[in-house]
């Protein structure tokens, strides 16, 4: 199929692009390239695809005219988005880059000759503070982040209705892995532990659990949804692993594969924050073979060496 990847110059839009040209997909990305974080890494993900042959083009969904990136395309995954709990990143961003530009994508998708299939990456966090739930359980997201990608997730939904193609969405659950954004929990871990710095812990967050998943493995989920999509289309379907770890085990996994104790420094509480995580993925693995393989100490290891030969602040 003809596949276009929003956010492709991302963390698992890149991966997600190189996966899907693996599998013989012609695949194009689209990615603004915002400066939420250093937007080297976003080029040199760009300079990677474009290295197999993958194209991105440089375009903002929630402005810019969408018309010509969208010729002749079967299959979107719309992974873009305004990610983050940081207080210092202004509301009106996450409606904009969150809600505006999904409706400005299914607007311009509207009555599209070609397309068979929209998938919607979502989160976790809209579940609110506790993710531990299956698919149809009630939403209270607790985070502007959330609260923005519900939103989202009821436009996709509504907007596929009346449409010839259909959409699935997939809730992924705390993604890590190589690229991952610099500010995320591992990798800043990483980069501490590394250079003998502390490493800054929310109050309280060292309780925190999340349910870490590889990278490969959700990209292997969100690659089968396309191969399988009739038997996911109109599905809201989780994408994470099954189990839980706190806060405080991922740090010691990160002293542990660095070889270097992590010095910790506490900070004030985080508003928005979730205290526990865990997919229920009974409908993965029924609808798709989903079936996480990767050992957290796996994939930090894999993520360690990534940070050793990636130069980020």
């Amino acid at each position: 199929m003809r596949v276009l990847v929003t956010g492709a110059a991302g963390f698992i839009g890149s991966h997600l692009a190189e996966a899907l040209a693996n599998a013989g997909h012609d695949v194009t990305g689209l990615d603004a390239l915002t400066g939420y974080y250093d937007r080297s890494l976003k080029r040199n993900n760009v300079d990677r695809l474009a290295a197999r042959g993958i194209e991105t083009a440089r375009l903002d969904l929630a402005a810019d005219p969408l018309g010509p990136v969208l010729d002749g395309i079967e299959g979107v995954y719309h992974l873009a988005a305004q990610p983050g709990l940081s207080p210092e990143t202004d509301r009106r961003a996450f409606v904009r880059n969150n809600v505006r530009a999904t409706e400005r994508l299914l607007d311009a998708l509207a009555g599209h000759p070609q397309l068979r299939a929209f998938l919607f990456a979502s989160s976790s966090s809209v579940y609110g503070r506790e993710a531990t739930a299956p698919e149809d359980a009630a939403l209270a997201p607790v985070s502007v982040y959330g609260r923005t990608k519900r939103r989202a997730e009821a436009i996709v939904r509504a907007r596929a209705e009346p449409e010839r193609w259909d959409s699935c969405v997939l809730r992924l659950f705390s993604v890590y892995g190589p690229r991952e954004r610099p500010d995320k929990l591992i990798p800043k871990a990483l980069r501490c532990a590394r250079r003998g710095q502390a490493f800054p812990l929310f109050e309280g967050s060292e309780h925190h659990r999340r349910s870490f998943t590889y990278v490969g493995d959700v990209v292997e989920g969100l690659v089968t949804a396309l191969d399988r999509f009739p038997r996911c289309a109109g599905e809201v379907v989780n994408l994470g692993a099954p189990s839980s770890t706190s806060t405080l085990r991922v740090l010691e996994r990160v002293a542990e594969v660095v070889g270097r104790p992590l010095c910790i420094e506490r900070r004030p509480a985080r508003p928005g924050d979730q205290q526990c995580t865990r997919a229920c993925i009974e409908k993965a693995r029924r609808l798709l073979g989903f079936a996480p393989t990767t050992s957290l100490r796996d994939g930090i290891v894999r993520e360690a060496d990534w940070v050793g030969r990636t130069r980020i602040g």
